[in-house]
């Protein structure tokens, strides 16, 4: 599946750029401590993609404009970075809303991967390397399986292959949450904890058999296609191997999924862990409810786009909350933004300005500490104040400031002013 284009970074210089003892500290919720990430001279990271029945509402672009911000400071720090993303093309959603609508599943998929590409596009997100669907991972998925049950890691329910969470000691880890929190969640999120005849109620589905009237592909276990969390185990497990630096995705998906998809790797591979670090982000609300596709109370980038809003104050009103933050959005935060990006740009067009070197220095300190994009946004608000405070004859200007912070907001903030 091809991913979008990417967006040309400008390099900085090296000046202010943290130490080796000061590199990228993220909030990992499998020890629920911020926690220095510690790639080598690849960084390897996953997130977890959409389901494309619909896209990309504020919900998905605040959660993957988080991980482009992890992207951009890795490579600011001198590391390449391996990026992986899957897309879930096949899933019980996408076919339930195709029925509902009258719709071929496949063109529904393939109309709302397009969509969000070019909402990605718009937003400059630095495109994965790999953007895998789940249909054409089924190779994959079906190895992991076959794996999975090669290790006595699977069971057989009325033609359905299931995986016991028994069979990874190290289940919980990920979301650290107890087995009461678990099951209500786990019927909430895509779970059948309530199937007669499983071993345990958190055990998750691996294959479903083939079902009348829905998509099926042929495998060891016979006609049918995957469950959810195998795809992105095998997909990650694919094109980065064990021990990746960060999986990445919303904070729903700490449990069931990013908690299964371990559980099915570690078992599969013999190796852990799967990711060094789970990283999610929170939740954006509207009127007092998290924004998602099953309450339909979404706010679409394709809608604000459409209506006018230029992309940039899009992503600066996601910006200027914190990622891990559950927030509420409102037009308020887009009429804000936009009136920071105009004297974002105002500063920037100036023939002279305040000297950069340290604003420079303090959006990557703020970056590095768990990703404070308000904390980095607030440092470039200083710097154009008092460079449009300034008079042109002013002792401190600097000719090449204006450029400096423009590429600066633009390489670490993915901003173009």
């Amino acid at each position: 599946m091809r991913s979008w284009p990417a967006p040309e970074v400008p390099h900085l210089p090296a000046a202010g750029l943290p130490s080796a003892d000061s590199p990228l500290r993220l909030h990992d919720t499998g020890t629920g401590q911020a926690r220095a990430t510690e790639p080598g001279a690849t960084a390897r990271m996953y997130v977890c993609g959409i389901t494309p029945y619909d896209a990309t509402h504020l919900g998905h672009a605040a959660t993957y404009l988080a991980f482009d911000l992890v992207n951009r400071v890795w490579r600011d720090l001198g590391h390449r970075v391996r990026y992986v993303q899957n897309a879930t093309d096949v899933d019980d959603p996408l076919l339930e809303r195709a029925r509902q609508t009258g719709q071929d599943w496949r063109e529904l998929a393939d109309r709302e991967i397009q969509l969000f590409r070019d909402d990605m596009t718009a937003l400059r997100i630095l495109p994965p390397d790999h953007y895998i669907g789940a249909v054409e991972a089924i190779p994959l998925i079906t190895e992991m399986v076959e794996k999975l049950r090669a290790k006595d890691a699977t069971y057989d329910l009325d033609g359905d292959l299931y995986f016991p969470v028994d069979a990874d000691p190290d289940f919980g880890r990920v979301s650290r949450l107890t087995r009461e929190q678990m099951l209500p969640l786990f019927a909430e999120r895509g779970g059948d904890p309530g199937r007669p005849g499983k071993k345990d109620p958190l055990d998750p589905l691996l294959w479903m058999a083939r079902r009348p009237g829905e998509p099926c592909w042929d495998s060891p276990f016979g006609k049918g296609r995957p469950g959810w969390h195998v795809e992105c185990s095998a997909i990650s497990v694919e094109y980065l191997g064990m021990a990746f630096d960060v999986e990445g995705g919303g904070s729903d998906l700490a449990f069931p999924h990013h908690e299964m998809g371990a559980s099915h790797a570690q078992i599969a591979t013999g190796e852990r862990p799967h990711a060094r670090a789970y990283v999610h982000a929170g939740m954006v609300g509207l009127d007092g409810e998290k924004m998602s596709k099953s309450r339909g109370n979404l706010v679409f980038v394709s809608g604000l786009r459409r209506d006018g809003a230029d992309p940039m104050a899009i992503r600066l009103a996601l910006l200027a909350q914190h990622y891990r933050a559950d927030w509420e959005w409102t037009p308020g935060l887009l009429e804000a933004a936009a009136a920071r990006l105009h004297r974002m740009r105002a500063a920037g067009r100036l023939p002279a300005g305040r000297s950069a070197a340290g604003t420079a220095a303090e959006v990557r300190a703020r970056l590095a500490d768990d990703l404070d994009a308000p904390g980095a946004l607030a440092a470039v608000d200083r710097w154009a104040d008092r460079a449009l405070a300034d008079q042109p004859d002013a002792r401190d200007a600097d000719a090449d400031a204006p450029a400096r912070v423009r590429a600066l907001t633009d390489a670490l903030l993915g901003v173009a002013l």
